[in-house]
């Protein structure tokens, strides 16, 4: 039986509530957010298990276990590697750090390489760091790095989970990927010129005194995160992967000095956060999903244009990866084909190419836009918070920095590589 379309409400309701809630009702979201995740979350099971015969929800809540232990172990494992980096903070090893992590963030996931690189990052600029720092973090490092490889972002290790080949990605979109990378770094460098030529003199000397130095404690975590990088290949059965990932992760935090966990300022609440709102999004948006699938033909988006604007407009505002799967199913549904069919998935991007193409570098890409586009988004802004560092609220993230300069540079990425 079909879903209905007032089944969508509570999937549109959590999506509005985490846009809007922390900015109107900080408290309250704080302290209810998980019981607003779970209550819109339990109305859309319960829907489904009368009026349907549940197998989509089912389905939702599997990819929901793999999705969440990814992000969970990556998170925990980054957290036991301790990066000190001593000396002046130079524009330009700002710009190698964050072009390493833009590289890493393929290997690691941009989870991880958030993780692993925002607290030095922040350590190494301390003197004189600002909004922008913080921001071109999130937009390199915890987003459009992580184009390349499922492993990279959310969205591509769904489409990793429904049947497209590991290694296919990479080879679709490396130059979409370059291209983003270096206008981004380009841009930071200038800002950060202008911003370092304002640096205090005695600053300055300050730093220059501190000989340059990196220092990397918990090592050992690095054989833990390639664990997790080799566990993604393994299919079956079911959950043996996850459950690798999960112990490898407890192993670490178990064997990790407390140490290195309190000069992190390693705590749960950013994976808890997004573990809680995650399980409402992937509940809520089965249906979505399911009447997208079955009347995509009725919504007339069938160019790669279309989809790589409207799947990066959703991405923006929404969360990038079950948007991905949004439009990866209306695509599939306009040829009559099925994203839970992996023989399907082979098919259509064997003949539709550019279409998954566009969906998936838009997904990535425009995740950037605001905080709610991706989860390391939130994981970044919350470490940066409770560091004191300066950070732009929402409406000023978009406004100063999201609009004027990522827009522009997806505007030519369209213009060269999917229009």
């Amino acid at each position: 039986m079909e879903p209905s379309v007032i089944s969508i409400l509570p999937f549109i309701t959590l999506l509005l509530a985490i846009a809007v809630m922390p900015f109107i009702a900080p408290k309250f979201w704080h302290d209810h957010y998980h019981l607003v995740s779970l209550g819109l979350g339990f109305i859309t099971a319960v829907y489904y298990l009368i009026i349907t015969k549940g197998w989509d929800l089912l389905h939702s809540l599997e990819e929901y276990v793999m999705f969440i232990s990814f992000l969970a172990s990556l998170f925990i494992i980054s957290g036991g590697i301790l990066i000190d980096i001593k000396g002046l903070a130079t524009p330009a090893r700002n710009v190698v750090l964050l072009a390493v992590g833009g590289i890493i963030a393929n290997l690691i996931g941009t989870t991880g390489a958030s993780m692993l690189l925002i607290r030095p990052y922040i350590k190494t600029n301390k003197l004189r760091i600002t909004s922008f720092h913080i921001v071109f973090f999130i937009f390199i490092v915890s987003n459009a790095g992580g184009a390349l490889t499922p492993i990279g972002d959310p969205p591509l290790f769904l489409g990793y989970l429904k049947g497209i080949p590991f290694f296919w990605i990479i080879n679709k979109v490396f130059w979409e990927w370059l291209t983003v990378l270096l206008i981004l770094l380009v841009i930071f460098y200038i800002l950060d010129r202008i911003n370092f030529k304002k640096q205090p003199e005695e600053i300055e000397k300050r730093e220059i005194r501190e000989k340059e130095k990196i220092e990397v404690k918990g090592r050992y975590n690095f054989i833990f995160l390639g664990v997790i990088i080799a566990s993604v290949f393994i299919t079956k059965p079911l959950f043996l992967r996850e459950g690798i990932m999960l112990f490898t992760a407890l192993l670490s935090y178990k064997i990790t000095s407390k140490e290195i966990h309190i000069r992190n300022h390693f705590n749960f609440y950013p994976i808890k956060e997004v573990a809680w709102l995650f399980i409402g999004i992937f509940v809520t948006m089965t249906p979505a999903l399911e009447l997208l699938g079955r009347h995509s033909r009725e919504l007339n988006i069938s160019s790669p244009t279309q989809y790589y604007w409207l799947t990066g407009l959703l991405s923006a505002f929404l969360d990038n990866a079950p948007t991905y799967l949004t439009f990866l199913s209306a695509s599939m549904g306009l040829y009559g084909l099925d994203i839970n069919n992996i023989s399907n998935i082979l098919s259509f991007i064997a003949g539709y190419e550019k279409h998954v193409v566009a969906i998936s570098i838009s997904s990535v890409f425009f995740g950037a836009m605001t905080y709610i586009g991706n989860g390391p988004n939130f994981m970044v802004k919350s470490i940066a918070d409770h560091q004191k560092t300066e950070t732009p609220g929402f409406i000023g993230y978009m406004l100063k920095y999201s609009i004027p300069i990522l827009l522009p540079v997806y505007f030519l990425v369209w213009l060269l590589f999917i229009a």
